[in-house]
Protein backbone atom coordinates (compact mmCIF):
# COMPACT_ATOMS: atom_id res chain seq x y z
CA UNK A 1 0.00 0.00 0.00
CA UNK A 2 1.24 3.49 -0.82
CA UNK A 3 1.06 6.56 1.39
CA UNK A 4 0.12 10.03 0.18
CA UNK A 5 3.67 10.75 -1.05
CA UNK A 6 3.89 7.56 -3.11
CA UNK A 7 6.09 5.57 -0.71
CA UNK A 8 5.24 1.87 -0.68
CA UNK A 9 4.75 0.80 2.95
CA UNK A 10 5.81 -2.81 3.36
CA UNK A 11 7.52 -2.93 6.75
CA UNK A 12 5.84 -3.15 10.17
CA UNK A 13 7.75 -2.70 13.40
CA UNK A 14 5.65 -4.38 16.05
CA UNK A 15 6.54 -3.85 19.71
CA UNK A 16 5.40 -6.62 22.04
CA UNK A 17 6.47 -5.06 25.36
CA UNK A 18 7.93 -1.90 26.85
CA UNK A 19 9.60 -3.94 29.60
CA UNK A 20 13.37 -4.25 29.47
CA UNK A 21 16.13 -5.75 31.58
CA UNK A 22 18.45 -2.81 30.78
CA UNK A 23 18.06 0.94 31.26
CA UNK A 24 20.13 2.35 28.42
CA UNK A 25 20.58 6.05 29.09
CA UNK A 26 19.24 7.37 25.76
CA UNK A 27 16.36 4.88 25.66
CA UNK A 28 14.73 4.77 29.09
CA UNK A 29 14.85 6.73 32.35
CA UNK A 30 16.46 5.17 35.40
CA UNK A 31 13.08 4.27 36.87
CA UNK A 32 10.21 3.43 34.54
CA UNK A 33 6.61 2.34 34.79
CA UNK A 34 5.42 -0.43 32.53
CA UNK A 35 2.21 -1.14 30.64
CA UNK A 36 2.16 -4.93 31.03
CA UNK A 37 -1.54 -4.79 31.89
CA UNK A 38 -2.32 -3.17 28.52
CA UNK A 39 0.13 -5.10 26.33
CA UNK A 40 -1.36 -6.61 23.21
CA UNK A 41 -2.07 -10.32 23.62
CA UNK A 42 -0.47 -12.89 21.32
CA UNK A 43 -3.78 -13.23 19.48
CA UNK A 44 -4.07 -9.45 19.02
CA UNK A 45 -0.50 -9.25 17.74
CA UNK A 46 -1.24 -12.01 15.24
CA UNK A 47 -4.41 -10.23 14.10
CA UNK A 48 -2.63 -6.91 13.57
CA UNK A 49 0.19 -8.62 11.71
CA UNK A 50 -2.28 -10.46 9.46
CA UNK A 51 -4.15 -7.23 8.69
CA UNK A 52 -0.89 -5.46 7.85
CA UNK A 53 0.17 -8.27 5.51
CA UNK A 54 -3.22 -8.10 3.79
CA UNK A 55 -2.44 -4.44 3.03
CA UNK A 56 0.85 -5.37 1.38
CA UNK A 57 3.40 -5.46 4.19
CA UNK A 58 5.76 -8.40 3.88
CA UNK A 59 8.41 -7.66 6.53
CA UNK A 60 7.74 -7.59 10.27
CA UNK A 61 10.20 -6.82 13.02
CA UNK A 62 9.39 -7.81 16.61
CA UNK A 63 10.71 -5.15 18.99
CA UNK A 64 10.43 -3.91 22.56
CA UNK A 65 11.51 -2.94 25.20
CA UNK A 66 13.17 -6.31 25.26
CA UNK A 67 10.91 -8.78 23.42
CA UNK A 68 12.56 -11.81 25.02
CA UNK A 69 11.10 -10.72 28.37
CA UNK A 70 7.65 -11.80 27.21
CA UNK A 71 6.99 -15.34 28.46
CA UNK A 72 4.98 -16.08 25.30
CA UNK A 73 7.50 -14.65 22.83
CA UNK A 74 8.07 -17.98 21.04
CA UNK A 75 4.32 -18.41 20.60
CA UNK A 76 4.09 -14.88 19.19
CA UNK A 77 6.90 -15.59 16.73
CA UNK A 78 5.33 -18.88 15.61
CA UNK A 79 1.96 -17.21 15.05
CA UNK A 80 3.37 -14.34 13.01
CA UNK A 81 5.85 -16.46 11.05
CA UNK A 82 3.03 -18.76 9.92
CA UNK A 83 1.03 -15.94 8.31
CA UNK A 84 0.81 -16.32 4.51
CA UNK A 85 2.39 -13.49 2.58
CA UNK A 86 5.13 -12.72 5.09
CA UNK A 87 8.62 -12.82 3.58
CA UNK A 88 10.74 -11.90 6.59
CA UNK A 89 10.35 -12.00 10.36
CA UNK A 90 13.11 -10.29 12.34
CA UNK A 91 13.68 -9.27 15.92
CA UNK A 92 15.57 -6.48 17.66
CA UNK A 93 16.97 -7.48 21.04
CA UNK A 94 19.57 -6.26 23.50
CA UNK A 95 21.06 -9.75 23.45
CA UNK A 96 21.09 -10.33 27.22
CA UNK A 97 18.79 -13.37 27.01
CA UNK A 98 19.59 -14.34 23.45
CA UNK A 99 21.96 -17.21 24.24
CA UNK A 100 19.03 -19.10 25.79
CA UNK A 101 16.60 -18.27 22.97
CA UNK A 102 18.53 -18.20 19.70
CA UNK A 103 17.92 -21.79 18.59
CA UNK A 104 14.25 -21.72 19.59
CA UNK A 105 13.71 -18.41 17.82
CA UNK A 106 15.05 -19.91 14.62
CA UNK A 107 12.72 -22.88 14.98
CA UNK A 108 9.83 -20.49 15.66
CA UNK A 109 10.37 -18.81 12.28
CA UNK A 110 12.56 -15.80 13.05
CA UNK A 111 14.93 -15.21 10.13
CA UNK A 112 17.53 -12.95 11.75
CA UNK A 113 18.19 -10.61 14.65
CA UNK A 114 19.42 -7.09 15.24
CA UNK A 115 21.31 -6.64 18.50
CA UNK A 116 21.64 -3.26 20.18
CA UNK A 117 25.23 -2.84 21.37
CA UNK A 118 26.86 0.54 21.93
CA UNK A 119 30.24 -0.47 23.39
CA UNK A 120 32.67 -3.39 23.44
CA UNK A 121 34.06 -2.31 26.80
CA UNK A 122 32.55 -4.16 29.78
CA UNK A 123 32.86 -1.25 32.19
CA UNK A 124 31.33 1.22 29.74
CA UNK A 125 28.57 -1.28 29.02
CA UNK A 126 27.59 -1.34 32.69
CA UNK A 127 27.52 2.46 32.70
CA UNK A 128 25.59 2.85 29.45
CA UNK A 129 23.00 0.23 30.41
CA UNK A 130 22.89 0.95 34.14
CA UNK A 131 24.11 -2.47 35.20
CA UNK A 132 24.17 -4.84 32.21
CA UNK A 133 26.90 -7.40 31.55
CA UNK A 134 28.61 -7.32 28.15
CA UNK A 135 29.54 -11.01 28.41
CA UNK A 136 25.85 -11.95 28.21
CA UNK A 137 25.47 -10.07 24.92
CA UNK A 138 28.63 -11.59 23.44
CA UNK A 139 27.29 -15.07 24.26
CA UNK A 140 24.03 -14.09 22.60
CA UNK A 141 25.82 -13.01 19.43
CA UNK A 142 27.68 -16.33 19.27
CA UNK A 143 24.46 -18.28 19.84
CA UNK A 144 22.63 -16.32 17.13
CA UNK A 145 25.47 -16.98 14.70
CA UNK A 146 25.40 -20.71 15.52
CA UNK A 147 21.62 -20.84 15.11
CA UNK A 148 21.75 -19.24 11.67
CA UNK A 149 20.01 -15.99 12.62
CA UNK A 150 22.24 -14.24 10.13
CA UNK A 151 23.36 -11.86 8.91
CA UNK A 152 23.45 -10.49 12.44
CA UNK A 153 23.15 -6.72 12.63
CA UNK A 154 24.68 -4.80 15.51
CA UNK A 155 22.98 -1.45 16.10
CA UNK A 156 25.49 1.04 17.51
CA UNK A 157 24.19 4.46 18.56
CA UNK A 158 26.98 6.98 18.02
CA UNK A 159 27.62 9.20 21.05
CA UNK A 160 30.35 11.81 20.85
CA UNK A 161 32.81 11.54 23.72
CA UNK A 162 31.26 8.26 24.80
CA UNK A 163 31.84 5.54 22.19
CA UNK A 164 33.26 7.27 19.11
CA UNK A 165 36.69 5.99 20.18
CA UNK A 166 35.41 2.44 19.49
CA UNK A 167 34.38 2.94 15.86
CA UNK A 168 37.40 1.06 14.48
CA UNK A 169 36.85 -1.85 16.87
CA UNK A 170 33.25 -2.23 15.75
CA UNK A 171 34.17 -1.98 12.07
CA UNK A 172 36.81 -4.70 12.59
CA UNK A 173 34.04 -7.13 13.57
CA UNK A 174 32.87 -7.13 9.95
CA UNK A 175 36.20 -8.27 8.55
CA UNK A 176 35.90 -12.02 9.08
CA UNK A 177 32.37 -12.64 10.42
CA UNK A 178 28.84 -12.40 8.94
CA UNK A 179 28.10 -9.38 11.11
CA UNK A 180 26.76 -6.10 9.81
CA UNK A 181 27.52 -3.13 12.04
CA UNK A 182 25.12 -0.23 11.69
CA UNK A 183 26.09 3.09 13.21
CA UNK A 184 23.02 5.16 14.07
CA UNK A 185 23.13 8.87 14.78
CA UNK A 186 21.89 9.77 18.26
CA UNK A 187 18.47 11.41 18.06
CA UNK A 188 17.01 14.03 20.44
CA UNK A 189 14.13 11.90 21.64
CA UNK A 190 13.11 11.03 25.18
CA UNK A 191 16.01 11.00 27.61
CA UNK A 192 18.57 12.26 25.10
CA UNK A 193 16.55 15.31 24.02
CA UNK A 194 18.35 17.42 26.63
CA UNK A 195 21.84 15.98 26.15
CA UNK A 196 24.71 18.36 25.28
CA UNK A 197 25.30 19.13 21.61
CA UNK A 198 28.69 17.40 21.56
CA UNK A 199 27.00 14.01 22.05
CA UNK A 200 25.34 14.33 18.64
CA UNK A 201 27.88 13.48 15.97
CA UNK A 202 27.47 12.71 12.29
CA UNK A 203 27.65 9.22 10.87
CA UNK A 204 30.46 10.54 8.70
CA UNK A 205 32.67 10.23 11.79
CA UNK A 206 32.81 6.53 10.90
CA UNK A 207 34.33 7.32 7.51
CA UNK A 208 36.87 9.61 9.11
CA UNK A 209 37.87 6.93 11.61
CA UNK A 210 38.01 4.19 8.96
CA UNK A 211 38.97 5.75 5.61
CA UNK A 212 39.59 2.27 4.16
CA UNK A 213 35.84 1.63 4.03
CA UNK A 214 34.52 1.35 0.48
CA UNK A 215 31.06 2.47 -0.56
CA UNK A 216 28.78 -0.34 -1.74
CA UNK A 217 25.46 1.25 -2.71
CA UNK A 218 24.53 -1.83 -4.73
CA UNK A 219 24.32 -3.83 -1.49
CA UNK A 220 21.26 -1.85 -0.46
CA UNK A 221 19.92 -1.95 3.10
CA UNK A 222 16.84 0.19 3.43
CA UNK A 223 17.70 3.55 4.94
CA UNK A 224 21.39 2.79 5.57
CA UNK A 225 24.35 3.85 3.44
CA UNK A 226 26.44 0.70 3.00
CA UNK A 227 30.22 0.29 3.12
CA UNK A 228 32.63 -2.63 3.35
CA UNK A 229 36.19 -3.22 4.38
CA UNK A 230 38.25 -4.49 1.43
CA UNK A 231 37.61 -8.24 1.45
CA UNK A 232 35.31 -7.93 4.44
CA UNK A 233 32.64 -10.58 5.07
CA UNK A 234 30.18 -8.23 6.77
CA UNK A 235 28.98 -4.72 6.03
CA UNK A 236 29.07 -1.33 7.71
CA UNK A 237 25.90 0.75 7.55
CA UNK A 238 25.44 4.43 8.35
CA UNK A 239 21.96 5.49 9.43
CA UNK A 240 21.80 9.28 9.57
CA UNK A 241 18.40 10.61 10.65
CA UNK A 242 19.96 13.90 11.74
CA UNK A 243 22.56 14.78 9.13
CA UNK A 244 21.02 13.10 6.06
CA UNK A 245 17.28 12.72 6.29
CA UNK A 246 16.04 9.53 4.62
CA UNK A 247 12.32 10.14 5.09
CA UNK A 248 11.71 9.92 1.34
CA UNK A 249 12.81 6.25 1.50
CA UNK A 250 11.01 5.33 4.72
CA UNK A 251 8.75 2.33 4.13
CA UNK A 252 7.62 1.51 7.67
CA UNK A 253 5.00 2.10 10.31
CA UNK A 254 5.20 1.19 13.99
CA UNK A 255 2.81 -0.31 16.52
CA UNK A 256 3.51 0.10 20.22
CA UNK A 257 3.09 -2.63 22.82
CA UNK A 258 -0.17 -1.04 24.00
CA UNK A 259 -1.63 -1.07 20.52
CA UNK A 260 -1.00 2.43 19.17
CA UNK A 261 -0.02 2.88 15.52
CA UNK A 262 2.64 5.54 15.01
CA UNK A 263 2.80 6.72 11.38
CA UNK A 264 6.24 8.21 12.13
CA UNK A 265 8.69 7.55 14.94
CA UNK A 266 9.01 11.28 15.60
CA UNK A 267 5.37 12.28 15.37
CA UNK A 268 3.12 12.68 18.39
CA UNK A 269 0.23 11.25 16.40
CA UNK A 270 -0.99 7.80 17.45
CA UNK A 271 -3.94 5.76 16.21
CA UNK A 272 -5.56 3.21 18.52
CA UNK A 273 -5.64 -0.37 17.23
CA UNK A 274 -6.41 -2.09 20.54
CA UNK A 275 -9.87 -3.63 20.39
CA UNK A 276 -10.32 -3.28 16.63
CA UNK A 277 -11.06 -6.24 14.38
CA UNK A 278 -11.77 -7.00 10.75
CA UNK A 279 -12.45 -4.06 8.49
CA UNK A 280 -12.24 -1.58 11.39
CA UNK A 281 -8.66 -2.72 12.05
CA UNK A 282 -7.80 -2.54 8.36
CA UNK A 283 -9.27 0.97 8.15
CA UNK A 284 -7.18 2.10 11.12
CA UNK A 285 -4.03 0.76 9.47
CA UNK A 286 -4.94 2.54 6.24
CA UNK A 287 -5.50 5.75 8.20
CA UNK A 288 -2.09 5.36 9.80
CA UNK A 289 -0.40 4.93 6.45
CA UNK A 290 -2.29 7.92 5.04
CA UNK A 291 -1.18 10.00 8.03
CA UNK A 292 2.50 9.25 7.49
CA UNK A 293 4.18 12.66 7.17
CA UNK A 294 6.44 13.57 4.28
CA UNK A 295 9.32 14.09 6.73
CA UNK A 296 10.03 14.51 10.42
CA UNK A 297 10.70 17.98 11.82
CA UNK A 298 13.64 16.98 14.01
CA UNK A 299 16.99 18.72 13.83
CA UNK A 300 19.68 20.07 16.12
CA UNK A 301 17.32 22.76 17.41
CA UNK A 302 14.07 20.82 17.39
CA UNK A 303 13.74 17.55 19.31
CA UNK A 304 11.45 14.71 18.35
CA UNK A 305 7.75 15.47 18.68
CA UNK A 306 7.10 12.01 20.06
CA UNK A 307 5.87 11.99 23.65
CA UNK A 308 7.35 8.59 24.42
CA UNK A 309 10.76 7.30 25.34
CA UNK A 310 12.28 4.85 22.87
CA UNK A 311 11.59 1.79 25.05
CA UNK A 312 7.88 2.66 24.83
CA UNK A 313 7.93 2.83 21.03
CA UNK A 314 10.14 -0.01 19.85
CA UNK A 315 13.54 0.05 18.21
Amino acid sequence: MQDTTGRTIRYLRLSVTDRCNLRCRYCAPGAVSHTAATELTAAQIEEIAAAAIALGMDKIRITGGEPLMRPDILDICRRVAALPGLNELCMTTNGILLADYAEELRKAGVNRVNISLDTLDADKFRTFTRGGELADVLRGIEAAEAAGLTPIKLNVVLMGGENDDEISAFVALTRDRPINVRFIELMPIGESADWPAERFISGDAVLSACPELQSNPQDGDGVARIYRLPGGVGKVGLISPMSRHFCARCNRIRVTADGKLKPCLHSEQEITLQGLHGEALADALRAGIAAKPKAHNMDANHPSESRRNMHQIGG
